[in-house]
């Protein structure tokens, strides 16, 4: 019974890792089927651990991402980051602003209009998504992938009741930059590091059996209660929003000692493309990636760019309150305009 409960407890706490990993893969909306590397395909289990010993580089410990509750620790929403970094020296008294924009690649339909709403106020967007260079970007998604990522991402939207980032963000605008790596230097970066996305899987099980299986109330329970719940999109949306609390320590084990294609590579692409903007004259840029690839692109602005955090704003990706709270919420709104129109 023992080893039913901790495969099952295993399943839960890896199925959750693997979660993760497809959030911070990103959009894949013009990427052809990605090939591992012939020799990590070969060894996938030793492709999963880099045999070249280096320093790790260390990570902002600023928060991308986080489970917001009420009083009573009932979870309201999963809410994700925008966090401003403005240059040391100013130009005729206007600092050069960057802001790190958190990425949920599945969310609310309000959160990517809020977001549409945020892109108008900037210069230029820098945008993630692995395809080629010149390709023209599907407007609200008009183009579909048969990526087998996208197609789990898609199902994901369906199953929890929410909308895919392709097809809420406009990516049609003007202001909007590829800042990302094409097909073919995602793949030759995965073989040149010997990577594949089996290895990555393999690292998220690996991470996965080092966690407690915890006790009654568990992870595995809550995720079985809701599987069986009245409102089951919303309880899954509350079971695997409480799983990002330990972002943090899933995505040090999917980059490694040494990073990966999947971050930090992919990160130095796209701070390339910034600097590039910077040395035009840009002054407002935002950086909209995955909110995984952030606490590496805070440190290298700050290290690289000699920029320093200033604020913290956060959107709501995931509404996680049920419909009482939702009601009495409203009232309460109401109530509060009434006052001051008295007032």
């Amino acid at each position: 019974m023992r080893w039913i409960e901790f495969a099952a407890s295993l399943k839960h706490r890896w199925l959750a890792s693997c979660f993760l990993v497809l959030l911070l893969i990103g959009p894949q909306g013009l990427v052809p089927h990605i090939q591992a590397a012939e020799s990590a395909t070969k060894s996938p289990i030793g492709s999963a651990v880099s045999k070249k010993k280096t320093e790790p580089q260390k990570k902002s410990g600023r928060q991308f991402l986080r489970l917001s509750k009420d009083d009573k620790g009932k979870p309201l929403a999963l809410e994700a980051a925008i966090v401003r970094f403005v240059s040391a020296s100013n130009n005729n008294g206007k600092p050069t602003i960057v802001d790190l924009v958190g990425a949920v690649h599945i969310g609310e339909p309000e959160y990517y209009d809020r977001l549409n709403d945020e892109f108008e106020k900037y210069d230029v967007v820098l945008f993630e998504m692995v395809a080629p260079k010149d390709a023209a970007i599907p407007q609200n998604g008009k183009k579909k992938s048969d990526h087998p990522v996208t197609a789990l991402q898609n199902m994901m939207t369906k199953i929890l009741e929410l909308e895919f980032q392709l097809d809420g963000v406009d990516y049609s605008r003007d202001n909007f930059v590829h800042a990302d790596m094409s097909p073919e230097e995602f793949n030759k970066s995965m073989s040149e590091r010997k990577e594949s996305f089996l290895g990555m899987f393999l690292r998220s099980l690996g991470y996965a059996m080092t966690q407690p299986s915890g006790t009654s109330g568990s992870g595995d329970a809550q995720l079985l209660m809701a599987l069986f719940d009245k409102n089951r999109a919303l309880a899954l949306k509350r079971v695997m929003a409480g799983q990002f609390q330990d972002m943090g320590g899933v995505l040090a084990v999917l980059d490694g000692p040494n990073g990966s294609t999947l971050i930090t590579e992919r990160n130095k692409v796209a701070l390339a493309v910034l600097k590039k903007q910077l040395a035009t004259g840009t002054k407002k840029v935002a950086i909209f990636y995955g909110a995984g690839h952030l606490p590496d692109m805070a440190k290298r602005l700050e290290d690289d760019f000699g920029m320093k955090p200033k604020d913290t704003r956060w959107l709501r990706a995931w509404d996680l309150r049920d419909e009482k709270s939702k009601s009495d919420k409203d009232a309460k709104d109401k109530k509060s305009a009434g006052a001051k129109v008295d007032q």
